[in-house]
């Protein structure tokens, strides 16, 4: 059943404004927060529609003049673009905040607790828990980690959790970003744009502050260095400025305080990893890697890859460096994996999970894919290799032909496919080209994790800015707000 609306229509700005069918995350009711939200509200009806899209056009030509921009390698017109920022935020209360950190931290926990059992001895695998091919034959496993202990038990150090609300106001997972998750930089900078171009809306609102995440990050990547390092030196490994997220990483150095190196810059000798500097070469004791697997170091993935070190896994094993996030970590990020996370929460922890996943059906098993062919018209269906929205099919959304050519792809490759009932997803006030209107909206809280697992308060609330459409990613036409979880 829909929450009942938390406030009444408003006289200014949010005077037209309806949310529908969908749980609104400013006016739908939730216990205990109606003073917080309606406060807010007030606040938000009382802005002047026009002043508030002439300091948009300022502040997004300030984005572009930053260079806070992402690449879009598929569009051969517009390749680099500012990510659209819509200045109506996104809310959380305290008491809703607090239930998912709690979740994140469970689930960050449990993912960690399932690689380092996949990596040693196995005893999900063998308890039949989870599907030992459905591990031991993905993509993103590496034999090679097998038995190697690292520091603190964590693997995945950077976690970006993908969140939905759905029409009864319920927070689910949608999906699991344990590789090398990107958006933060995004959640820091619409702050800090919040913070510079509408003080008066940020003025007296009682926000828990982001602007420490560097802070945290590379505190925890100093605890999970080798332990012979005294003064423990990180980097950032970058890909370089052709990669779609170069932004982030030049501001997560910066932010952090550490180099940031392409392969190039480092050199592995005697198993020790190395930076060359204008002062010759510099010992480097941990990486947090922005690039994939396969190009880490050349000598054991691809050999091809410009963009890694040759004989960084080398060093990695004999324990002289820490890379974050580890490699393999990929396996517990995949789609199909997904679906076992309830029961791999309860395996390690005896508990229930706290923040739910979204129905899956996994199109590998054959009552899976049965009934995903039998309601492909109800399902979206996803690949579960691609990121970003790519590869996959709306099936209340697609066209007969399009579900027929679909249908085809799930028949001839089964293993490749999961599928979820379709989402309402929850909504936000945005600011439109026709005034104040819904706009769908997703959330990726960040965790890191080193000594201990912490959340940043807040994350990236994605927005589907085109009317109707229920895709949030950047490559598809989403954009961002800023997220205010409240004290």
């Amino acid at each position: 059943m829909i929450q009942q609306q938390a406030a009444p229509p408003g006289n200014g700005l949010l005077a037209r404004y309806r949310r529908g069918d969908f749980f609104c995350e400013l006016t739908s009711a939730r216990p205990s927060s109606q003073v917080e939200l309606s406060d807010l509200f007030a606040r938000l009806d009382a802005l002047d529609e026009e002043d508030l899209r002439r300091r948009i056009a300022l502040a997004e030509k300030e984005l572009f003049d930053l260079g806070i921009t992402f690449t879009v390698y598929s569009d051969k017109d517009a390749i680099d673009r500012i990510l659209p920022f819509d200045v109506l935020p996104r809310v959380i209360t305290a008491a809703e905040w607090a239930r998912l950190e709690s979740g994140i931290i469970q689930r960050v926990t449990a993912i960690n607790l399932f690689l380092d059992d996949l990596y040693h001895d196995r005893r999900i695998l063998a308890d039949k828990v989870v599907p030992a091919d459905l591990v031991l034959g993905n993509t993103n496993y590496h034999e090679f980690m097998r038995g190697l202990k690292v520091p603190c038990g964590a693997y995945s150090h950077v976690c970006g959790i993908d969140l939905i609300r759905d029409q009864e106001g319920l927070f689910r997972v949608l999906e699991d970003n344990a590789r090398t998750p990107s958006g933060v930089s995004y959640v820091v900078e619409n702050r800090n744009l919040m913070l510079q171009s509408f003080p008066d809306l940020m003025d007296g609102a009682r926000v828990r502050p982001v602007d420490n995440y560097g802070l945290m990050l590379r505190q925890a990547l100093e605890q999970v260095a080798p332990p012979t390092a005294g003064d423990p030196q990180v980097v950032l490994l970058s890909p370089g400025i052709y990669n779609s997220a170069f932004f982030e990483h030049v501001f997560l150095a910066r932010e952090m305080g550490v180099p940031l190196v392409e392969g190039g810059d480092l050199i592995v000798e005697n198993d020790r990893v190395f930076m060359r500097t204008t002062a010759g070469h510099a010992a480097v004791d941990c990486i947090y890697r922005r690039i994939d697997d396969a190009f880490l170091d050349p000598k054991v993935f691809r050999p091809d890859s410009m963009l890694g070190v040759p004989g960084l896994m080398d060093a990695y094993r004999k324990g002289t460096v820490s890379i974050a996030n580890a490699p393999g970590t990929g396996v517990a990020d995949d789609k199909a994996v997904y679906a076992y996370m309830p029961r791999i929460v309860r395996y390690y922890l005896g508990e229930e999970a706290v923040l739910p996943n979204v129905e899956t059906f996994i199109c590998r098993e054959p009552q899976g894919l049965k009934y995903t062919l039998d309601h492909l018209e109800e399902l979206v269906v996803k690949p579960v290799g691609e990121s970003g929205g790519y590869g996959m099919i709306l099936g209340p959304k697609a066209s007969r032909s399009e579900l027929d050519e679909f249908r085809a792809k799930l028949k001839a490759d089964p293993a490749n496919y999961i599928s979820q009932p379709m989402i309402g997803l929850s909504v936000c006030p945005t600011l439109t080209d026709k005034g104040v209107e819904p706009r769908h909206v997703d959330l990726r809280p960040f965790a890191v994790t080193g000594s201990k697992t912490t959340v940043l308060p807040g994350g990236l609330t994605r927005v589907a800015m085109k009317e109707g459409s229920l895709v949030v990613n950047s490559s598809q036409g989403g954009g961002s707000k800023d997220t205010w979880v409240l004290e």
